[in-house]
């Protein structure tokens, strides 16, 4: 399997603006602040349906988004026909290409990870070749966000999370659909730190018909100072890790998320 298709599923693109757990994140004012902080143009790398790329347009700052997942970016460049010509004048582009080997011969202040994104790089050469392309791309002095889960071991370890759990408030789609969301780890392999999960979506037709769709993919998980070690070793300088999306200090709450700043050196 290839992990960076992990949503080329196009019920998950259907799904995605409608899960009620993703409109509660506090996530799009961050990268707002920081984009508004280190001004643009910026590039956001998994912009899926626009969910941050959309409100940092709205925001004035001109932006640009990269995805590898067709199904993400239908649905992403729907939502932008909805927006005014102003917000679309802010969006230099929306790219379908591999966040491994991207060239858009252009530079930016600002190239940002939201949600785990990251993530999706299985292998340390994967991850190498993203951060290169990264750098290529940073002008002198740009800024890195990215944006990851700090590791919960109990997740890592606990048998319990082998079955299903994380059930999610349910969400009513435009067509009457009812969906519930919930999630399954299949397989941990520790020794390279890649959990290969399922989510699960439970949908409910209005008739009452019922069906079970499956989406499977893997991440690998970095730990602080392995994630700080790989920064330098691609030509960056850590300048502060945040455990939230309100500039706290890393390690203040756990697990937290694991917010890493970065200079392009």
């Amino acid at each position: 399997m290839n992990t960076l298709h992990a949503y080329e599923n196009p019920f998950v693109a259907e799904f995605y603006d409608h899960i009620v757990s993703f409109s509660n994140r506090r996530d799009v004012s961050f990268f707002i602040n920081q984009a508004r902080r280190v001004g643009g143009p910026i590039l956001e790398i998994g912009c899926g349906t626009g969910r941050v790329l959309i409100p940092t347009a709205r925001a004035g700052i001109p932006v640009v988004g990269l995805d590898n997942s067709s199904p993400m970016l239908n649905v992403c460049r729907k939502n932008l026909s909805l927006e005014s010509n102003k917000v679309l004048s802010m969006v230099e582009g929306v790219e379908h290409t591999d966040m491994r080997c991207f060239s858009l011969k252009r530079k930016f202040n600002l190239i940002t990870f939201p949600f785990y994104t990251f993530n999706y790089l299985v292998t340390l050469d994967d991850q190498l070749c993203c951060l290169s392309q990264v750098r290529q791309h940073l002008r002198d002095k740009g800024i890195l966000i990215l944006d990851l889960p700090n590791p919960y071991l109990p997740y890592l370890t606990d048998q319990r999370y082998l079955d299903e759990f994380g059930e999610e408030p349910e969400f009513l789609m435009p067509d009457g659909r009812r969906v519930k969301r919930q999630y399954r780890i299949t397989r941990r392999d520790l020794s390279n730190q890649v959990v290969y999960g399922e989510i699960l979506y439970y949908v409910s037709q209005p008739r009452g018909t019922k069906e079970k769709l499956v989406n499977s993919s893997a991440v690998r998980y970095l730990f602080r100072y392995e994630a700080e070690h790989l920064l330098m070793r691609c030509g960056f300088k850590l300048t502060a890790v945040y455990s939230d999306y309100d500039g706290n200090a890393f390690g203040s709450a756990y697990p937290g998320e694991l917010v890493l700043i970065a200079n392009k050196f």
